[in-house]
């Protein structure tokens, strides 16, 4: 690994949304975050870390989880210690589901919707959804591990309209190079 350049390491994904309007059910996002194996990278997830998990070595875990958007500042935020990450994973692909309670909604319904990606205080990206209105879910990162070990950071939210559960077994198929 060039001693210049460590690579991505730990990494906190936040997401915020003002509350449903008076007498409309409440609006509830979640982050949700897969790795994939090194012998694998495209298949399915070693495991995926939602609001009620964990990753089993602690390298991956929600901080703050909301069900109506009534927290102050970020709603949910999700830190992923990727320098712990064990070498046998080689890609962590990070997401935003919309929970279908009591029917399904997309981005268009969800009032003031922000995402902010950042390592330390560096912002790596912020974005509304805007570009994703029409979708259920949304993949908002991917951190791919390099030959040297060290972590890379893609970019770009891609929408998708998927159940929660559909949408975590697949999520990680999206972006094949």
């Amino acid at each position: 690994m060039n001693a210049l350049n460590k690579g991505i390491r730990k990494v906190e994904i936040a997401v915020k949304w003002d509350p449903s309007p008076a007498g409309q059910p409440p609006t509830d996002l979640d982050i949700v975050a897969a790795t994939y194996p090194s012998g694998d990278p495209f298949g399915d997830p070693a495991y995926v870390v939602h609001f009620d998990s964990r990753s089993p070595d602690g390298t991956i875990y929600l901080n703050r989880d909301s069900r109506d958007g009534k927290g102050f500042g970020w709603d949910e935020i999700m830190t992923l210690e990727l320098d712990r990450l064990s070498e046998r994973y080689a890609r962590v692909v990070v997401g935003v589901v919309i929970q279908p309670r009591p029917e399904p909604r997309t981005f268009v319904s969800v009032i003031n919707p922000g995402l902010r990606i950042r390592e330390g205080y560096t912002v790596l990206a912020e974005d509304d959804f805007g570009d994703v209105l029409g979708a259920t879910a949304a993949i908002v990162a991917e951190f791919v591990r390099d030959e040297s070990g060290a972590w890379d950071f893609h970019p770009g939210i891609h929408g998708h309209e998927d159940d929660p559960e559909t949408f975590t077994r697949t999520m990680g198929r999206a972006r094949q190079p």
